[in-house]
């Protein structure tokens, strides 16, 4: 149907109602997963979980999808507005056969996404979203009577995710005032109602969807009122979410951003401590500072390193028995309590932590000395001549000469645009700016 392969590294995400991501394609994209699995297993009638975030474009593309999945004879269970990680956690919940989750997480409100899920809450393997893919527009038996599939609504779909969450936060948060920067995304009703269930003093911020107004200068990507808001009610912490709540970034008691990186650092002492860090290794991607991995050695933890992507750190996770792994951006992957990142069990434990502790969050975080870190998107004509120039190869070579064993260079080619990402740390801000400005000169003089 298509020359291009429509799933990227998180789903199928696009301008909603635009050339890509429309409810024509909602529809043969759910009509033909729930034959893919049905396929896979004749025992039963497909059954699927439905969510989405509050965005307008969600309800059409959630009314599309429902009608895909039961012309192919699936069940469907829609579950409403509710964080990416609630409707993974509910397919498995529910004994689903497949969860469908409609969101473009941090993109700006136009865009929307399709994210799958397998039985069991966990994404869908590459040779499942090609046969899915493959079988969009294929010619196909269409149910009738009483085969088609049914629809029903899951009334305490925000009771079940919140009570799992409760369930796994290891400690009362009694003492600790947050403020919780929601996006005006799925996170606005669930997240303030657990935390402060858990004992928390909370403060909901933007926490008012409107369906137009999510990310709209708000959440984990636009720090700047949530740090003014920590400021003003004198709170311990300040939390944000993304639109779909499966990422967390923090700031501290000072409005100090604390992110994935240090984040991650925080929870893997604290399960290396409570003998929970499997290996006493912890997952990360190759863009996680430098500063982690000193941390982590210092603290006799292993950092093993995968490529961009929660589904390489989800894939590590599940290869090596890991229990903790994620992102600088803030997914953080507890395999033991989520099969996905989930930004609300993520502020939970953090905070469970400064609650078992009496430790102030900068305190915690101040295991992690992040070492400046410099990104350069550079244009260039040909992403593949870049790799395989040896003026590039040495100019790399001899920056690292450089900076020894107290910096990096990675350079990082774009999976969807001709772009070559420079990142350069270095001991100083400065050194850093240096010497990715002199890589991305030869980078872009490549032809």
């Amino acid at each position: 149907m298509t020359a291009r392969r429509l799933f990227g590294t998180d789903g199928v995400r696009g301008l909603a109602n635009g050339e890509l991501l429309t409810p024509e394609l909602a529809v043969a994209l759910s009509a033909s997963a729930a034959r893919v699995l049905a396929e896979r297993d004749r025992s039963h009638r497909p059954v699927a979980v439905v969510g989405r975030d509050p965005r307008a474009s969600g309800e059409m593309l959630e009314a599309a999808v429902v009608a895909g999945l039961t012309s192919a004879g699936a069940d469907a269970v829609r579950v409403g507005v509710l964080p990416t990680p609630a409707v993974a956690f509910l397919v498995g919940e529910l004994g689903a056969d497949l969860g469908v989750m409609i969101s473009a997480s941090h993109n700006p409100m136009p865009d929307n996404g399709i994210k799958l899920f397998a039985a069991g809450g966990h994404k869908l393997p590459d040779s499942v979203e090609s046969a899915v893919e493959e079988g969009i527009g294929a010619a196909a038996d269409r149910p009738t009577g009483a085969a088609i599939g049914r629809v029903r609504d899951l009334a305490d779909a925000v009771d079940r995710y919140r009570d799992h969450l409760l369930a796994v936060t290891p400690v009362p948060l009694s003492g600790l005032r947050v403020v919780v920067d929601c996006a005006h995304g799925a996170a606005s009703t669930v997240a303030p109602e657990a935390y402060r269930r858990a004992g928390a003093e909370v403060v909901a911020l933007h926490a008012e969807p409107d369906g137009l107004n999510i990310n709209d200068g708000v959440g984990s990507t636009h720090l700047g009122s949530l740090r003014d808001a920590v400021r003003a009610h004198g709170a311990d912490l300040g939390i944000a979410h993304d639109g779909d709540a499966d990422r967390c970034l923090a700031v501290d008691a000072t409005g100090a951003e604390i992110d994935g990186d240090q984040i991650m650092a925080v929870l893997a002492v604290a399960m290396r401590d409570a003998g929970e860090l499997a290996e006493n290794t912890l997952v990360a991607t190759v863009m996680s500072n430098l500063g982690l991995h000193l941390a982590m050695r210092e603290a006799g933890i292993t950092v093993r390193t995968t490529a961009v992507g929660d589904r390489y750190v989800l894939e590590e996770l599940r290869d090596g028995g890991f229990s903790l792994g994620g992102e600088q951006s803030g997914h953080v992957v507890l395999p033991r309590y989520s099969t996905t990142g989930d930004g609300l069990l993520t502020a939970l434990r953090l905070m469970a932590r400064m609650a078992a502790t009496g430790r102030s969050l900068a305190d915690l975080a101040a295991v992690v000395t992040p070492l400046p870190q410099v990104l350069r998107n550079v244009q260039v004509a040909d992403k593949a001549a870049v790799a395989g120039s040896a003026a590039v190869r040495e100019a790399v070579e001899k920056a690292e000469v450089e900076l020894g064993g107290s910096g990096r260079v990675l350079l990082r080619p774009s999976g969807t645009e001709q772009l070559v990402r420079v990142m350069v740390e270095a001991p100083t801000a400065e050194q850093a700016q240096a010497t990715a400005g002199r890589l991305a000169e030869v980078v872009a003089a490549v032809h």
